[in-house]
């Protein structure tokens, strides 16, 4: 018997902490990265078209599964749909986001180093090739780079521990209201620098010559990685809402709040980028190669490195809280005294398994699965398989499992949601969102 007692204490606190759950590495290490490698302006429009038809329909359907029943990612499922397989969507969302947070707290613990370093003055007056030697020495070394994932998965399992209200809230209140602040100071910085300009123009004007497949099949891919669909997170979450709450509303504005944050990551990184010459398709190490590079060249500069990693952090860490929530909320049924053990367990569990991924930059380099190092090869498995096929069956479980008119009532509590937007919502959910998914699913895996 599950007896859910944690509840979010308003629909902001819960609003911030999904938030704070979707916009992790995705939104401000992998976003610009990718739009900067996939046509800029162009990618950030097919991003937004896919966000709004694809992961917001998926996003309230995870809500449905949540309030509807009150209970976490694998007990929602046996109540909608008792007596059959799919609770292992909730299963599968677990093992996902097991294997998701043990190479995640290894990114996490990078950007501990770096902001230590840029504490201790450790990152200003280098070129942007002693950047790239320093970026690749910290993340080889052993013992580092264990000792900071170490670390990171210690806050994580701390903050979570303390359950819904008194951590991941708690910290959420704190933490995204910070990383806007600290957003809008870096962007003024950044367009007020000469050059500034064409960085703009690059991110906000399309340029439709640049589209490809491979632009549009990222930007798919992307859209609903970036909003934590696909796992459940958001089945737990919602789970500790109130009958009241409007969850078309809330919806909408964590999606809205994404890709605001997308919007802000391109203009904090591409006017300064363009400003001082450098290469917008930098790739994965855009955040730790160029941008210190950037901000080494700005008058207070190693002030804004610092607040930049500290606002990388804090997205890194509320995505984190919410991996590990979606595992202890199973296993500690609403014990508080459950949750505090099992949270410190679950995240040493997670520490152990993750430390083949830390040290394959550095002494498990040569060791590969599939031509890919240890880190890649769970990081494919993640978010080219395991999160693509989690969101492929909550679309098909949805309209399947639960029936309009329960679909309807369910939405209407705390909503006064119409039935042309619901018919809409329902159609993009039942037909549109499936086919997307299983195209991305089969471009990852190399098929088209």
């Amino acid at each position: 018997m599950n007896n859910q007692v944690e509840q979010w204490s308003s629909k902001l606190s819960f609003v911030l902490a999904a938030a704070g759950s979707a916009i992790g590495l995705g939104a401000i290490w992998k976003f610009p990265y990718v739009a900067g490698t996939s046509g800029g302006g162009v990618f950030f429009l097919i991003f937004i078209l896919f966000t709004l038809l694809v992961g917001l329909p998926l996003l309230l359907g995870e809500f449905i599964i949540g309030r509807s029943t009150k209970k976490d990612a694998i007990i929602a499922y046996k109540q909608i749909a008792p007596n059959s397989s799919w609770h292992v969507i909730g299963r599968l969302g677990i093992v996902t986001c097991f294997i998701l947070l043990s190479f995640y707290s290894v990114v996490g613990g990078w950007i501990l180093i770096y902001l230590v370093k840029a504490v201790t003055g450790n990152l200003s007056g280098l070129t942007e090739q002693e950047y790239g030697e320093l970026f690749g020495s910290s993340i080889s070394d052993p013992v580092l780079t264990v000792f900071a994932q170490f670390i990171f998965l210690v806050i994580t399992s701390f903050v979570v521990s303390k359950g819904v209200s008194n951590g991941i809230e708690k910290a959420s209140k704190f933490m995204m209201p910070a990383l806007f602040i600290l957003f809008i100071f870096l962007i003024v910085r950044s367009i007020t620098l000469d050059g500034a300009m064409e960085g703009i123009i690059f991110f906000l004007k399309p340029d439709f010559a640049k589209v490809t497949s491979e632009t549009i099949l990222y930007a798919m891919g992307q859209s609903f990685f970036a909003l934590s669909v696909g796992v459940s997170v958001m089945v737990t979450y919602s789970s500790y809402l109130s009958k009241n709450e409007n969850l078309p509303q809330s919806a909408v504005s964590i999606v809205g709040l994404n890709l605001l944050v997308a919007l802000l990551a391109g203009l904090a990184i591409f006017p300064a980028v363009f400003s001082f010459g450098l290469a917008p398709d930098a790739g994965p190490v855009l955040l730790f190669n160029v941008l210190p590079t950037v901000f080494n060249q700005m008058p207070f500069g190693s002030l804004f490195l610092v607040a930049f990693l500290l606002l990388f952090l804090f997205a890194t860490l509320t995505s984190a809280f919410s991996m590990l929530e979606i595992i202890v909320a199973p296993i500690s049924k609403g014990d508080n005294r459950k949750r505090r053990m099992f949270s410190w367990i679950v995240g040493i569990s997670i520490f152990v398994v993750g430390i083949p991924s830390a040290l394959s930059f550095g002494i498990l380099a040569d060791v590969s699965i599939f031509d890919k190092s240890i880190f890649d090869a769970a990081d494919f498995l993640v978010s080219n398989i395991l999160m693509p096929l989690g969101a492929l069956l909550i679309s098909i479980f949805v309209p399947m499992k639960i029936s309009k008119k329960e679909l309807l009532q369910e939405l209407h509590q705390g909503s006064t949601i119409s039935r042309k937007v619901f018919t809409y919502w329902y159609l993009l959910l039942k037909y549109v969102s499936p086919i997307v998914i299983i195209v991305v699913f089969l471009d990852a895996i190399g098929i088209i």
